[in-house]
């Protein structure tokens, strides 16, 4: 091994661990912790702006339905509507997994939120850093239905969607 190579694998050590120290895992966690929590506050005050703000503009939502795939500029235009009045929906989080690339630039997350009027459902979604600030690039509400329940439920929405 000549020198050139020796000095480039020494200088790729210190690159690598110089980059993984420079990801503070506790932190990140926080950080998208806080987005979520902002982005279930911003639907319950109706604040469109921050609501909206917490998600990348080719971002996409998926709701409750089958028929719910509302791409960002589909979201926008609904949630404009949705929080005219000032209100959105009430959502809080109660439970969070988060995780995290080995690069550090996108994460994933699982919550289980609670709705007084419609109880619990599992938020799940991807984010991404931009401009050193995590923004959603994904979410999907689904209801949790209990096991001992799930055969009911489901006889329900086949009926209802026809079993479409």
């Amino acid at each position: 091994m000549n020198v050139r190579t020796i000095t480039l694998g020494v200088i790729s050590v210190f690159f690598l661990a110089s980059q993984a120290l420079a990801f503070d895992r506790a932190a990140e966690e926080r950080a998208v912790a806080a987005l979520l929590d902002g982005f279930h506050d911003a639907a319950d005050k109706g604040d469109k702006e921050r609501y909206l703000g917490s998600m990348t503009r080719d971002s996409v939502f998926m709701g409750t339905d089958s028929r719910e795939r509302w791409p960002y500029p589909e979201f926008e235009k609904y949630v404009g509507e949705r929080f005219r009045d000032g209100k959105g929906w009430s959502y809080r989080s109660v439970e969070k997994h988060i995780d995290f690339s080995p690069d550090g630039r996108t994460g994933w997350f699982d919550e289980i939120t609670r709705s007084e009027k419609w109880g619990d459902f599992r938020g799940t979604g991807v984010v991404v850093k931009e401009d050193d600030a995590w923004k959603i690039a994904h979410y999907s509400l689904t209801f949790l239905v209990p096991n001992q329940v799930w055969e009911q439920v489901s006889e329900i929405v086949q009926s209802a969607t026809d079993g479409n």
